[in-house]
């Protein structure tokens, strides 16, 4: 009960934060749009980040090769018990580190000479200012790639310690530096601040690991004993694999723009809002659960301790699915209402409502692959394997080509995102299969559960949407709208409560009791 209490404590700072994180986010995104719209500077700028962003946040993020690596060797090496690390490890977290600084500086290198040549690559077309202004930005955020996966190897020390929270609360300090550099330079007509508050908020987030790093008893002196080095050899066969599996996503997205351009203007603008929308609860839930477990499956696996694997992968997922389900069904109730509540203003007309919502709709269904997908993919690196995670995400690429070109003429811009569900579903049901291999996880059980909070939900959902239609107001008023939206919501909450008691869901029992004793310890004396 008590490493329960542990988890479940440090999900709920790890989803606080992340909300905080995202709302950062959220307002970064208002400044850029509200100084540069959307337009040639903008355009530029999200070029060029791309390949920032792929060193600082798939790559060096939390929940990257970088990160995962870090957790899946050290979390085996050290005795967080102890003051402070013993030589063995230092030394090789100066290895890991030195090595990653001197790959990354010279792919900084690369990328900084080759700018122009790299921008006219991605940018189709003959847009020479367009290729011109991106390349500068690029430029000048070339140190973010330096930073990112030194940043992933902190984020792995500190996780692996239980700190839970400077890792996912300051990546929103490139958010800050933005939303300032906005503030302080609002007349800025090249993007150059833009550009360079990135850099500077990257510079910033990586400073703000020191401390804590050094606190720990880590001490930093270069070194590259990579010779005869079976735990940096362990960390290499995790990183390539598993940082190749990162930039397959990259690969999905190329698909997606290639299909997209074929139908209707605003249909790959409307992928992008259905994805933000998408992430806000189901990135948040999966980081929160997923961070934690993460260290605790990797010691478990260096000491063979199946049993308690088994158990925290049951915990972790079936919290995961409780929360995680009602809000697809939710999705698939409340979409519209949702998306012309948070976007449907000046330009962003009803047009664009009813595009984002069926987008957003079809791309709920991948709710409940996407949690076991990345659940089982945290065992694999626990075992040391991210072969298996990479081969199957490459594999689905070809699928997901076909999948668009099939459903594409039929369901229009639907069909981008159904295709990511059944990719999705795709990847979850071939990992668990093969996971077998390596532990059995319980299948049944998982699926007896799963069984459960779909049917409470599933009967939720009908009730509340036969109140919904018999509720006739005029929601063309945003605030009634918002009143009716959360109306419905409560109903369906209540609704699915009740349900999953009756059903003897276990979770539901557990949830409400700890909220008890939380309102009882603050409240009664």
């Amino acid at each position: 009960m008590s490493k329960d209490s542990s988890l479940l404590k440090a999900a709920w700072l790890i989803a606080f934060v992340t909300i905080i994180s995202k709302l950062v986010g959220f307002i970064r995104d208002i400044c850029i749009a509200n100084y540069y719209g959307a337009g040639l500077v903008s355009d530029a700028y999200f070029y060029a980040y791309q390949i920032p962003s792929l060193a600082l946040i798939l790559m060096g993020g939390v929940g990257g090769p970088f990160h995962s690596a870090t957790v899946s060797v050290f979390a085996k090496l050290i005795n967080t018990e102890d003051k402070c690390p013993s030589e063995k490890v230092n030394k090789l977290f100066n290895t890991f580190l030195t090595s990653s600084f001197i790959f990354f500086l010279l792919l900084a290198g690369i990328i900084f000479v080759f700018s122009d040549e790299i921008m006219s690559f991605i940018i189709h077309g003959n847009n020479q200012e367009l290729v011109s202004l991106a390349s500068r930005h690029l430029k000048i955020m070339t140190p973010v790639i330096v930073i990112g996966g030194i940043i992933g190897i902190y984020y792995g020390i500190l996780i692996t310690y239980r700190w839970f929270l400077l890792p996912n609360i300051s990546p929103s300090l490139v958010s800050l530096a933005i939303i300032i550099a906005m503030l302080l330079c609002g007349d800025d007509k090249t993007g150059t601040v833009l550009a360079g508050a990135t850099a500077i908020g990257a510079l910033l987030q990586f400073l703000m690991q020191l401390p804590a790093i050094k606190k720990l008893g880590f001490k930093l002196k270069p070194n590259l004993c990579i010779k005869n080095n079976p735990e940096f050899k362990n960390i290499i066969e995790l990183v390539f694999p598993a940082a190749l599996s990162s930039t397959i996503g990259q690969i999905y997205i190329y698909v997606d723009m290639f299909f997209a351009s074929q139908l209707q203007a605003g249909a790959w603008t409307a992928v992008g809002y259905a994805n933000r929308v998408f992430q806000f609860p189901v990135g948040i839930l999966a980081t929160a659960f997923l961070v934690p477990l993460f260290p605790i499956f990797s010691k478990l696996a260096g000491e063979k301790k199946y049993d308690e694997i088994r158990y925290y992968f049951h915990k972790g997922t079936g919290l995961l699915n409780f929360v995680a389900i009602p809000v697809m069904f939710c999705i698939i109730l409340l979409a519209s209402d949702a998306v012309q509540l948070i976007f449907q203003r000046g330009e962003f007309d009803s047009h664009a409502t009813y595009m984002v919502s069926q987008a957003l709709i079809f791309l709920s269904f991948a709710i409940i692959p996407y949690v076991f997908r990345d659940s089982v993919t945290r065992i694999f690196y626990s075992f040391n394997d991210s072969k298996t995670p990479f081969l199957v995400a490459t594999s689905s690429i070809v699928i997901k080509f076909i999948l668009n070109g099939i459903f594409i003429n039929k369901l229009g811009i639907a069909a981008i995102t159904l295709s990511t569900s059944l990719v999705t579903l795709f990847n979850a049901v071939l990992l668990g299969i093969i996971i077998l291999k390596k532990i059995n996880l319980g299948c049944k059980v998982y699926c007896i559960n799963l069984i459960k909070m779909i049917s409470a939900a599933f009967l939720s959902f009908a009730a509340s949407k036969i109140i919904y239609n018999l509720w006739n107001i005029n929601t063309s008023i945003p605030c009634v709208l918002a009143f009716k939206t959360f109306i419905i919501l409560i109903i369906f909450i209540i609704l699915y409560i009740n349900i999953s008691l009756i059903l003897k869901i276990e979770y539901v029992g557990e949830l409400l009791e700890r909220v008890k004793d939380y309102f009882r310890r603050k409240f009664v004396r």
